[in-house]
């Protein structure tokens, strides 16, 4: 029998099936909801057959796991092999208190450690500058000068740990103090391994810690791209991030597409810099949400592998297999834990878990119980790694490669987010990129369309959040949790300051004074901020010599 009369005979049973059995059923027993839908407002139809899922040719389509276009994973063996990097992200108050975090995370069997830096770090500013008043060490550790970063990974062998740094605009920075610490451990820039994010379109997107306007921070990027390729090839040059553009209040499908926008701009950024796309492309990485509409993650994740797969080969021309692999971290929904009945966000984050390991994820963190109230504690932050490693070694999902593959419903789904996906890039490319879209507010916008759209249907009921605006009890406040205390900024003025008075003025003028020349002309800045760093220079006078040759990102919309 031909497949096309085999998909007329289906299609006649389905009908059958839909115009006797089932609308009896409804007839008889009404359904809960009038229409159902994802979390993205998708709808969901009631039952999926193999007429939901594309003819398209399997090797095409789908292929095997390691190869093109890589939908069911980027390793043929994916975690029968190994399991993904357990990351916890974790950093607050002094580099002392975070360094002890991390080193208690890593006897407990984290596998990574991934960076939370406070928020004058994040844009650019000392401990002691007026505009960090308040802020020091509150939602992430804080760092002013080598020295920080000396204490931060006291008695962590860099060799053998792999570290991500969620650092943005001041990135370039706080990778040259990475590098140089490595260097006081005795490890060689070629031995180092992990990953920055320095994803700056997705803050003038969705987060808003940029320093400087898109031009120069987009040569920063490339020069940190450049510099990388010969001389720290074994680090993640860029995680291009959809995680902010979702906790922004975005869909599934706007996630991947701006995301993926964001990532073909800095991938055209590096070409025009006169790089190969084979060059870089494979130390490219992403990072994404795992929100709860476990099918539709699932898919969201396979989609997204396809369709920059596409990209690269189809757009870029690249060549190399790595070049068009989508190798990405995972952290679970921040915007989803709710301050009521803080242990039912052990059981999302759980969901989410699943969702990042069934689509395919390289490395996860999992977010704790009570963070929608403060910092984790201790115990919050073991119970979120245990999630992890429950899932791993006893639910049975590691086993085999891609396992949901087939389904008829992750499939279509699997479809419909790239399609989705891809219309958005469409309109972009339309304005002539990201860079122009973002100066029309273009995903801004609607990025905030689709959060006034989902908190409607929260405020109305027409989504039910468990504990929030269904089944809530009256609760007592929650005990334990862990503040900052604010003598933690005295005590880090106090460090600062013993560092500007035991170090080196002259170098330390001499040296930002390079790197201002270097940041008017058009040499790799890189080198310049290395040598600045060695000499303690801080984030903020590092940071305050490229604002004066660059100028500060003042944000505007045309709409």
């Amino acid at each position: 029998m031909s497949i096309e009369k085999s998909r007329d005979i289906l299609k006649s049973e389905h009908e059958q099936w839909i115009e006797g059995m089932y609308k009896k059923s409804i007839e008889k027993s009404p359904e809960r909801e009038k229409e159902f839908t994802t979390v993205s407002f998708s709808p969901i139809k009631s039952l999926y057959t193999p007429l939901d899922v594309t003819d398209e040719d399997y090797g095409k389509h789908l292929g095997f796991p390691g190869q093109y276009p890589f939908t069911r994973g980027i390793q043929p063996t994916m975690y029968r092999g190994r399991f993904w990097t357990m990351r916890q992200y974790a950093g607050f108050g002094t580099a002392k208190e975070s360094n002890e975090r991390y080193r208690y995370l890593l006897e407990q069997g984290q596998t990574g450690l991934s960076v939370a830096f406070d928020l004058p770090t994040q844009i650019g500013y000392d401990s002691d500058d007026q505009l960090a008043n308040g802020e020091v060490g509150k939602v992430g550790v804080a760092i002013d000068t080598l020295a920080d970063m000396e204490i931060l990974f006291d008695r962590i062998p860099l060799d053998k740990v792999s570290t991500s740094m969620t650092i943005n605009s001041p990135a370039v920075v706080l990778l040259a103090m990475y590098i140089a610490v490595a260097e006081k451990q005795g490890v060689g820039k070629d031995a180092i391994n992990g990953t920055v994010q320095n994803d700056i379109l997705k803050e003038y997107i969705a987060r808003g810690t940029y320093i400087f306007p898109p031009k120069p921070s987009m040569r920063l990027i490339t020069n940190i791209f450049q510099y990388c390729k010969s001389e720290v090839p074994r680090w993640n040059t860029i995680s291009i991030s959809g995680y902010h553009i979702r906790e922004a209040g975005s869909t599934a499908a706007q996630e991947v597409g701006f995301t993926l926008a964001d990532g073909i701009a800095y991938v055209q950024a590096a070409i025009d810099a006169g790089l190969d796309v084979d060059d870089f492309a494979g130390q490219l990485s992403f990072f994404f949400n795992a929100h709860n509409d476990l099918f539709e993650e699932v898919a969201k994740f396979r989609a997204a592998r396809r369709l920059w797969a596409k990209i690269m080969k189809e757009r870029f021309g690249a060549k190399k297999t790595k070049s068009m692999m989508m190798r990405f971290h995972t952290q679970t929904a921040g915007s989803t834990l709710t301050a009521q009945q803080v242990d039912n966000n052990i059981v999302r984050v759980t969901i989410q878990t699943l969702a990042a390991v069934l689509g395919g994820t390289q490395s996860l963190h999992t977010n704790s119980r009570d963070e929608a109230l403060a910092l984790p504690t201790e115990n919050s932050v073991r119970i979120a790694l245990r999630t992890q490693q429950i899932v791993a070694h006893e639910s049975g999902i590691t086993d085999t490669v891609d396992p949901l593959a087939g389904s008829y419903y992750v499939e279509a789904m699997t479809d419909h987010i790239e399609a989705e996906a891809m219309e958005y890039i469409r309109k972009i490319d339309a304005v002539g990129g990201m860079i122009p879209a973002i100066e029309a507010g273009y995903p801004q916008s609607e990025i905030q369309k689709a959060s006034y759209r989902s908190t409607k249907m929260i405020e109305e009921g027409n989504r039910i959040i468990v504990g929030v605006n269904k089944y809530r009890m009256e609760e007592k406040e929650l005990e334990g949790l862990l503040k900052i205390d604010r003598s933690v900024q005295g005590a880090q003025i106090q460090f600062l300051r013993t560092i500007r008075t035991e170090r080196n003025q002259t170098e330390v003028h001499t040296r930002l004074a390079e790197l201002k020349k270097a940041a008017e002309g058009t040499d790799n800045v890189m080198p310049f901020v290395l040598h600045a760093v060695r000499a303690y220079a801080s984030v903020g006078e590092i940071c305050n010599t490229l604002r004066s040759v660059f100028g500060e990102y003042r944000e505007y919309t045309t709409i």
